[in-house]
């Protein structure tokens, strides 16, 4: 790693963080309830514009205004009596007076129907509109039930079972064509699924024999006390140089394994996963003068346990190795937060740029490096350690450490 210092106010740039659920998925605007809500709306903008017919009609056939029917014309003896209307019931009144109280007592009968009306419309229209939105969402869901099942067997392919198919029935519509589309794509998949499997059997294989017979033959000369020293030399140079032949095979081969879903899973402690890589680097570690220390809770998962040690091994190999010359240090830790199990693996080392963490995670990059050229590693590590939490539903981060180093954070679901 190079030991160049971080531009200043450059902010920490999370790696592959997760995405955020909806705060509230019950009001998440699906299909089925925007169809509802349409359909219905349609409805009710149409009872509004019948409502609103029915009561001007009603209104111009009862013919409100200031125009009475009739008027009386003598009233010699006559008693009126009347609850609704008590003006009329004064017998002081004048003619021209009696005849504008029994005007203003219809005109206020015509209008207190047509309210009573109106209202009883809206509660009519307001019952119909339950109604048909209740019909519109039951039918909806009917008419939708296909993108359903075309929901659920997508989530189980993502879930690495690609035998499953849609096989939906039916009318010939466009969702059947989307059903059989689908299908079809999930028919390639499979394939070129199978023949990556396969080929990964066979690479495995055929890679890994060549370089065990170049390995042999050359620890067997390499064995030989005879042998000239400028031949030895050359030996150790191609037995080095096989060695990291046969690192970057197995990290090719375990970075396509890793990127599938992990169908097979067992309960594994990750304090135990980062003990036994721990122990695997203790040797180097004593070596570089680097100090390994850290508190590890259990913290048990459902996965992988080969997988899963590798990606520890990977992180705390990387720790060691890039690290300061001097008074050195790598902390593991191990804990169960928020129902994730978290592996955290920090340390000291060179700066570590912000804007250059995502590099970290490409296959065959370093810091500032394109390609392979260290003796730490074929650049694999982190491409690996990303592709196997991904495989197990999990996350990881990196962040620069203020000072030096990174903090490496790994959740997993347990």
């Amino acid at each position: 790693m190079a030991t160049t210092p971080a531009p200043p106010g450059a902010p920490p740039k999370p790696t592959w963080a997760p995405r955020s659920a909806a705060p509230l998925p019950w009001l998440r605007p699906t299909i089925r309830i925007r169809l509802t809500l349409l359909y219905g709306g349609m409805f009710l903008i149409a009872g509004i514009l019948l409502l609103s017919i029915i009561y001007l009609l009603a209104a111009q056939a009862v013919r409100t205004g200031n125009q009475p029917l009739y008027k009386i014309v003598d009233f010699e003896g006559l008693r009126v009596a009347s609850n609704d209307c008590p003006g009329v019931t004064n017998g002081n009144l004048s003619l021209s007076e009696f005849n504008a109280a029994i005007s203003e007592c219809i005109d206020h009968e015509r209008q207190a129907a047509l309210d009573r009306l109106l209202s009883r419309s809206l509660l009519a229209l307001l019952g119909l509109a339950v109604i048909a939105f209740a019909f519109g969402y039951a039918m909806a869901g009917r008419v939708l039930s296909p993108l359903g099942r075309i929901t659920r067997t997508a989530r189980a392919v993502a879930g690495s079972d690609l035998s499953r198919r849609i096989e939906l029935d039916g009318p010939d519509d466009e969702l059947k064509e989307l059903a059989d589309t689908f299908d079809d794509m999930l028919e390639r998949l499979q394939r070129a699924f199978t023949a990556q499997q396969r080929f990964v059997g066979n690479a495995s294989h055929e890679l890994r024999t060549p370089l065990a017979i170049n390995r042999t033959l050359l620890e067997v000369h390499l064995s030989d006390p005879n042998a000239p020293v400028e031949l030895q030399q050359l030996g150790k140079t191609l037995l080095a140089t096989n060695e990291r032949s046969e690192q970057l095979v197995e990290g090719l081969l375990l970075l396509a394994r890793s990127d599938n879903q992990i169908v097979e899973r067992k309960p594994v402690d990750l304090a135990e996963v980062a003990g036994q890589a721990i122990d695997q680097v203790h040797a180097e570690a004593g070596t570089k003068g680097v100090e390994v220390r850290g508190a590890r809770e259990p913290a048990v998962v459902q996965g992988n346990g080969v997988l899963l040690e590798r990606i520890a091994l990977n992180l705390v190999q990387n720790a060691v190795r890039y690290n300061v010359p001097e008074q050195g240090w790598v902390e593991v830790t191990t804990a169960v937060e928020n129902g994730q199990a978290v592996l955290v693996v920090t340390n000291t080392g060179p700066v570590v740029p912000a804007y250059e963490i995502d590099n970290l995670f490409e296959p065959f990059r370093r810091l500032r490096t394109e390609r392979t050229g260290s003796d730490k590693g074929v650049g694999l590590g982190l491409s690996i350690a990303r592709s196997v939490a991904r495989a197990h539903g999990g996350h990881i981060y990196a962040q620069p450490r203020e000072g030096g180093g990174l903090v490496m954070r790994v959740t997993l679901p347990v």
